[in-house]
């Protein structure tokens, strides 16, 4: 697959594929989205919210959560408000999340079918792999918890305006969840 790509990549930079698509890296509606890197979401979520490449900074991870007050979710927030000018964060979570039922003893078999030591594993429930891989159960609480993770951290301006949406996987209806 890796190929495949980079011979289309040949092909798109050849053909100047990428002109309509030049921006600078500054949002500029001004406005970051913590989501979800479910693969719907990919064309789904910018089309949905109107969003043009170079309107937002767009930050993925596994369920859109902000797990520490340390993670790459909040860094990358930081990094936003701080260096690109952002004043708006939008916390989406979405309909049918494969997080909403993630648990470390669901992955624990596969890893062991990888061939991951148990030993490993042990360790690893020692740094808190039982807390990280974990994911939700309720996703209104989740949209809750994270926008609360970013209103309340000490490094984010209070002036900064967060908000909470989930959104339709299949048509993309935002619903606030205040």
């Amino acid at each position: 697959m890796i190929d495949d790509i980079l011979q289309y990549n040949k092909q798109f930079v050849a053909e100047k594929g990428y002109e309509s698509l030049i921006t600078d890296k500054y949002p500029a509606k001004k406005l970051a989205v913590l989501t979800c890197m479910d693969t719907r979401l990919t064309e789904l979520l910018p089309r949905a919210l109107g969003l043009r490449n170079g309107d937002a900074k767009i930050i993925k991870n596994a369920g859109g959560l902000i797990l520490s007050e340390t993670d790459s979710a909040i860094r990358s927030l930081l990094v936003g408000i701080y260096e690109l000018g952002v004043k708006e964060v939008m916390v989406i979570h979405h309909t049918g999340c494969g997080a909403c039922h993630m648990s470390y003893d669901a992955f624990k078999p596969h890893m062991l079918k990888y061939g991951i030591p148990e030993s490993v594993l042990a360790a690893w429930q020692k740094k808190g792999i039982v807390r990280w891989l974990d994911g939700f159960h309720d996703t209104e609480a989740s949209v809750r918890r994270t926008v609360e993770a970013i209103v309340s951290h000490p490094l984010v301006p209070r002036d900064i305006v967060v908000r909470g949406f989930i959104i339709d996987s299949v048509t993309g209806e935002l619903t606030e969840i205040h």
